[in-house]
C-alpha cells in the first residue's frame, strides 16, 4: 500500500464534502476518482497533497515514497522555453551528469588515495546515473513532449506565451518525467487530442508507479484503471474494475436498493392499514394488537430512497420543422492561415438524420470548418450549400453566441420573448442554475457554466441541424450521459467536433477524420473507426496512421480516391453488413423452427396423426433446402 485515507472528513461551512471516507491505493495500482461536478473530487486530491487540511481523519503516504500532482489549472511563468521548462524535471540527472564530466577531467591529475577516493565517487555516480536512465533522458524528454502533442518546431516557444491548455500539457510533461511513486492527475485529458490521449493511456498502463485519476473521459478510464472510487453525497465507495464495471455494479446496487426501499414502503403502508383497521374494531384485544404493530413499525430502520438517475439535467431536443433529405453539401472547400494550410479541396455531404463526428489532431482545422459553416469566418475557396428548410443550432466552445454584458436570465428571455418567467427558470434549473444564480452576468461565469447556458439556448432553439463544437467539455459524466440520450433520441441532423471517444462511440453514425489536409470518411462509430483506420487512411489520405521506419510514397493517383468512390465503397460495405445480419437472423429463425418440429414429432398426438406428420415433414424439408442456400450465402458474405 502506498496511500491510505482513513475516515477523512471535509466541509465548507454547512456544505459537507466528504464524511468519514476511507480508501487506499496499492503500489502500481491505477485508480479513478469519479463523481458529479462539485462532489469533492478535486478537494480530496488537494487534501492528499496538503493544499487543503482535512477536518478529520488521516491521510498517509508510505514513508520514502514520492507524490506528483497535476491540478486542472496551471500558472506557469518562468521565462523558459517549452523544452527548457520540461528539461528542468531532470535537474538531478543533469546535475549528476555534470558532476561526472567534472570528475572525468580531474582524474588525469590525481594520484594515490585521492585518485582512489575520486574513482569510488565516480563509480557511485555513474551507477546512479545509469539507474536513473541518464543516458537516455534527452530522448525521453522529446518522446514525452511529442507524445503530448508538441511538435519539435514548438520546443523553443516561451512558456509565458502559451495558452492555459498548452501550459497544462507542459506541466503534465514535467510531472511524468519526474517519475513519482504515485501520480495524482486532475482531468489530464482535457487539453489533449485523440492521439495524445491514446499515448497517455499507453504510458500510464506501463507506468511503474501508482496512479489516481480524476477524469470525465470514460473511454480513457476504461483503458487505464482497475479500481473506481466514487464520491457521492459526502460518501466514498470503492468498486473493483474499470469504469464500465463500476457503472454496471452501480446500477445493480441502485436497483437492489430501490427494490428494498419499495418493498419496505409497501410493508409500512400494509402495517399502517392493518393498525387502522384493528383500531376501528375498538376492542381491547384489537387495540393491544394495534399497539404491538406500532412498536414493531417504530423499530424498523428506514431504507433511504436511492437517488433518481439523471436528475440534474432534463434535456429534450426536437426540431420544429423537418428539413429536406440533403442537409449540407460542401464542395472543394479550402482554408489556410499562411504559411499553415488547414485543409484543401474537401467535399462531402450530410443527409437528414445523420450524426457525424469530426475528429483529428489539434490544429488541423476542425473548429475552423464549423466556423465557416456558420459564416463566422470565410473560406479561401469552395462553397457549401444548406438544404431545404434547414435551421442551424450552433454550439460554440468559445461561446461567441453569448452576450457578455447580459445576465443568464436575460440571455434566454431576450432570445425567446414568448417564454414566461417560470418556463425560463425551469429551463435554467435543468442546467443547474437555480435561485439568484440566474441573475449572474455571463462575463462572470466559468467556461463550463457558459457552456451550460449555451446548451440551454440550444435546447430551446428547435433547430433541425445541430452544429456542436466540443459539447461535452466541462460536463460531468452524468451530464454527458443525458446529452448522449438527447442526441440519440433527436430526429434531426448533427455535426459535431469532439475528443470524447466514449461520447463519439455512443452518438456518431459516421466519422470524418481530418488528416493530411483532407477528410477520411468512416460509416460507423468510434470502434468502427479504430478497426478501419489504417486501411482507409492509407487508401484515402495516402499515409499510414501507424508509425513506420520506412514508408514508400504511393503515386498520387493511387493514394487518393475521389469522395464519390469513398462513398460508394463504404455504402457497399454497409449493404454487405446489413445483408449478413439479415441472413444470420433468418438462419437462427429457421434453426429454431426446425428444433420445434423435432420436438413436436415425438409427441403422441402428432405422430399418431398421419396428416399432421406429413405437413411437418414437408415443412422440415423446405427448411433444410432454404438453410442450405442461406449457409452458402452466409459464407459468401462473411
Amino acid at each position: 500500500m502506498i496511500l491510505a485515507c482513513h475516515d477523512v472528513s471535509k466541509a465548507f461551512g454547512e456544505h459537507v464534502i466528504i464524511q468519514n471516507g476511507s480508501f487506499h491505493i496499492e503500489d502500481h495500482e491505477k485508480a479513478a476518482l469519479v463523481g458529479i461536478n462539485g462532489a469533492g473530487k478535486s478537494t480530496l486530491l488537494k487534501m492528499i497533497v496538503g493544499d487543503l487540511t482535512a477536518d478529520g481523519g488521516t491521510i498517509t503516504l508510505t514513508k520514502g515514497k514520492t507524490l506528483g500532482y497535476l491540478s486542472q489549472h496551471q500558472e506557469l511563468v518562468s521565462g523558459n522555453t517549452i523544452y527548457e521548462e520540461v528539461r528542468s524535471a531532470k535537474a538531478d540527472v543533469i546535475a549528476m551528469e555534470s558532476r561526472i564530466r567534472e570528475i572525468e577531467k580531474e582524474l588525469k591529475d590525481l594520484t594515490g588515495d585521492e585518485l582512489e577516493s575520486r574513482l569510488n565517487t565516480y563509480h557511485n555516480l555513474t551507477s546512479a546515473f545509469e539507474l536513473a536512465d541518464g543516458y537516455s533522458y534527452e530522448s525521453e524528454i522529446v518522446g514525452v513532449l511529442k507524445g503530448l502533442g508538441f511538435a519539435e518546431d514548438e520546443f523553443d516557444k516561451p512558456v509565458d506565451t502559451l495558452s492555459g491548455g498548452q501550459k497544462t500539457r507542459v506541466s503534465l510533461s514535467k510531472l511524468l518525467l519526474t517519475r513519482p511513486d504515485i501520480l495524482l492527475l486532475d482531468e489530464p485529458t482535457n487539453h489533449l487530442d485523440l492521439n495524445s490521449i491514446a499515448w497517455l493511456e499507453t504510458y500510464l498502463l506501463n507506468y511503474f508507479g501508482a496512479v489516481l485519476i480524476v477524469s470525465h473521459d470514460r473511454y480513457f478510464l476504461n483503458k487505464v484503471v482497475t479500481k473506481v472510487i466514487e464520491v457521492e453525497m459526502g460518501k466514498l465507495s470503492v468498486f473493483q474494475g474499470n469504469y464500465s464495471a463500476y457503472a454496471e455494479k452501480k446500477e445493480m446496487l441502485r436497483e437492489a436498493r430501490l427494490k428494498e426501499y419499495l418493498n419496505q414502503q409497501r410493508e409500512i403502508k400494509h402495517q399502517e392499514a392493518v393498525i387502522e383497521k384493528l383500531r376501528s374494531f375498538n376492542r381491547e384485544k384489537s387495540i393491544k394488537r394495534a399497539e404491538s404493530r406500532e412498536k414493531m413499525l417504530e423499530r424498523i430502520q428506514p431504507v433511504e430512497k436511492p437517488l433518481e438517475l439523471h436528475t440534474d439535467i432534463h434535456l429534450k431536443l426536437e426540431p420544429s420543422v423537418v428539413s429536406g433529405n440533403d442537409v449540407l453539401s460542401v464542395e472543394h472547400l479550402s482554408k489556410a492561415f499562411p504559411p499553415h494550410t488547414l485543409f484543401q479541396d474537401i467535399s462531402f455531404e450530410i443527409h437528414r438524420g445523420e450524426h457525424v463526428a469530426i475528429i483529428g489532431d489539434n490544429g488541423t482545422g476542425k473548429t475552423t470548418l464549423l466556423k465557416i459553416l456558420n459564416q463566422v469566418i470565410p473560406a479561401d475557396s469552395g462553397t457549401f450549400t444548406l438544404g431545404s428548410k434547414v435551421k442551424i443550432g450552433y454550439y460554440d466552445q468559445e461561446h461567441h453566441v453569448l452576450h457578455m454584458d447580459k445576465t443568464i436570465f436575460d440571455e434566454i428571455s431576450d432570445d425567446y420573448p414568448t417564454l414566461t418567467n417560470t418556463q425560463i427558470r425551469k429551463t435554467l434549473a435543468a442546467f443547474l442554475f437555480t435561485g439568484d444564480e440566474v441573475f449572474q452576468q455571463i462575463s462572470s461565469l466559468s467556461g463550463g457554466e457558459r457552456g451550460r447556458v449555451s446548451l440551454a439556448k440550444l435546447m430551446l432553439s428547435e433547430a433541425n441541424f445541430l452544429i456542436l463544437d466540443e459539447p461535452t467539455n466541462h460536463l460531468d459524466i452524468t451530464s454527458k450521459e443525458i446529452l448522449e440520450k438527447a442526441l440519440n433520441d433527436y430526429t434531426g441532423t448533427v455535426l459535431y467536433v469532439s475528443h470524447d471517444r466514449y461520447f463519439i462511440n455512443r452518438t456518431a453514425t459516421r466519422i470524418l477524420e481530418l488528416t493530411e489536409q483532407t477528410f477520411v470518411n468512416y460509416i460507423g462509430n468510434y470502434d468502427y473507426y479504430l478497426e478501419k483506420k489504417d486501411e482507409l487512411t492509407q487508401a484515402y489520405a495516402g499515409v499510414s496512421s501507424a508509425p513506420s521506419d520506412v514508408c514508400a510514397p504511393e503515386p498520387e493517383s493511387q493514394a487518393k480516391l475521389s469522395w464519390q468512390e469513398q462513398k460508394e465503397a463504404q455504402a457497399k460495405e454497409r449493404k454487405r453488413q446489413n445483408e449478413l445480419k439479415k441472413t444470420e437472423e433468418r438462419i437462427t429463425e429457421l434453426e429454431e423452427r426446425d428444433g420445434e418440429i423435432d420436438e413436436l414429432m415425438v409427441q403422441e398426438e402428432i405422430y399418431t396423426n398421419s396428416v399432421k406428420c406429413q405437413e411437418l415433414a414437408l415443412e422440415k424439408s423446405k427448411i433444410a433446402e432454404e438453410l442450405e442456400e442461406l449457409y452458402a450465402r452466409w459464407e459468401e458474405l462473411a
